[in-house]
């Protein structure tokens, strides 16, 4: 593998675009506590703003208008399933910094019946805090609570650093997206050399960039 001296972003719209997809039984969850002074809390009544302003932070937006329109693709007309279903990492001063959500496929493509973890995100100044394993893993407890067995993450190479994540997490490819997206899963393992991806013919060549 060569050496890589570019320093990249945990959203790093360089590199270049393959979309990913994970999966992973909920027979068992690992427990991850939340730093001291941190809890969670469940979405309620005028959290939409709160949402888009966690994503456009985590660089999932540029701008206020782009993360609206993702909230009415997503969550417009299932606003009531929020309650027991979206999650916020809550700070010591009630500020909501962290959040995901346990849904499903909302394109209704997936026949499987397993659960779909969305837009998890961090807000920028809080990322490196520890919040994020212990955000997926309750909101995969969650998840489990709600008769789900399997989930899925949909995700992309440019946000690498949340693949490490979920792969640290037990996830692994899908088997046809790996397949699909086999030069994507070359620059993940190019990025982070993770041993769940050392089944994988690594490519030398595979370029990360656009």
């Amino acid at each position: 593998m060569n050496e890589i001296n570019t320093v990249f972003d945990n959203n790093d719209k360089r590199i270049k675009y393959y979309e990913l997809l994970l999966e992973k039984d909920l027979d068992f969850i690992e427990d991850y506590d939340l730093p001291k002074g941190y809890h969670f809390e469940f979405y309620k009544d005028g959290d939409k703003d709160t949402w888009i302003e966690i994503e456009k932070s985590a660089k999932e937006f540029s701008s206020y208008d782009e993360g609206l329109n993702a909230w009415n693709r997503y969550y417009s007309d299932k606003e009531k399933e929020l309650f027991n279903r979206m999650v916020f990492v809550v700070n010591e001063l009630g500020e909501k910094v962290a959040t995901a959500t346990a849904f499903y496929d909302i394109q209704g493509k997936d026949k499987s019946g397993a659960g779909w973890l969305h837009w998890v995100a961090v807000k920028r100044e809080y990322q490196g805090k520890g919040l994020s394993k212990p955000l997926i893993a309750y909101v995969l407890k969650v998840m489990k609570s709600k008769g789900y067995t399997h989930v899925k993450i949909p995700t992309q190479t440019n946000t690498w650093l949340a693949v490490k994540i979920y792969l640290d997490l037990g996830f692994k490819p899908i088997s046809e997206n790996a397949v699909n997206s086999y030069n994507g899963w070359c620059i993940i393992k190019t990025l982070t050399n993770h041993k769940t991806l050392d089944d994988f013919i690594y490519v030398d060549k595979t370029s990360i960039f656009d």
